[in-house]
């Protein structure tokens, strides 16, 4: 077996149906519903214009600066997956420009995930095909390899297997794991209407805020009438 040149074909992907569903999600209700263990943090942000990024994980594992497998990826990914790069986070090289942007367009892929650098981001910002990336950079990639198609990858504490439910917003990216999506999506759905109940008793003067008292009597706080300072010397003054 040829470690570091495999590609590897998605045997199940979360099904077409839940995906749609998913499109009116917010991602920190999906996060919430996930102890917030499941998403990339802040160091991958979107350059595009304002599309939602909702799709199956079709993954490439690559060094750093090289994008010989992201360029086959995109060319055996299914219309509606995403293309989700671990390029080791590093900024030297940028994995993905307009050319690539341009042909995952037309092969429908739903969007780009990249660990690494991307460049022509007045073509990404100009467009509303998802890319999220870490950084930008002027300079391009080398095409040599090794890298692999279709193995688990993770970033900032994400952990991506393929056919995995890829969901990006203004606030970031997060991660669905194929056998949890249905219940992911049901739990999520409940919040946001939970949601909705809350602002409607915050315009109508009725939101119970009695849990931030109960919280810091639990907490031991104290309150006093005028604030104390510390001394270098000790003690309070």
């Amino acid at each position: 077996m040829n470690i570091g040149f495999r590609i590897f074909s998605v045997d199940k992907r979360v099904d077409q149906l839940i995906v749609d569903q998913f499109r009116t999600v917010v991602t920190p209700h999906i996060s919430d519903n996930m102890s917030r263990l499941q998403g990339a943090g802040a160091k991958l942000r979107p350059y595009h214009n304002g599309m939602k990024l909702v799709g199956t994980a079709f993954t490439v594992k690559t060094r750093p600066g090289d994008n010989l497998m992201v360029h086959k990826a995109i060319d055996l990914a299914q219309p509606g997956d995403v293309i989700v790069v671990d390029a080791g986070g590093d900024q030297t090289n940028a994995i993905v420009g307009e050319i690539m942007q341009r042909i995952a367009k037309k092969n429908r892929i739903a969007g780009f995930v990249i660990n690494g650098a991307i460049r022509d981001t007045v073509a990404f910002k100009n467009d509303s095909f998802p890319v999220y990336a870490k950084g930008v950079t002027h300079r391009g990639p080398y095409k040599d390899g090794p890298g692999e198609i279709n193995v688990p990858v993770s970033f900032n504490g994400m952990i991506i297997h393929p056919g995995d439910l890829i969901v990006g917003d203004e606030d970031g990216l997060v991660v669905v794991p194929l056998e949890e999506a249905e219940e992911i999506l049901e739990k999520a759905q409940k919040m946001a209407r939970k949601e909705v109940e809350i602002f409607q008793s915050i315009e109508q003067g009725t939101i119970d805020r009695n849990w931030i008292d109960s919280t810091l009597k639990e907490k031991g706080c104290e309150s006093y009438d005028s604030y104390k300072s510390f001394t270098t010397s000790g003690g309070y003054k």
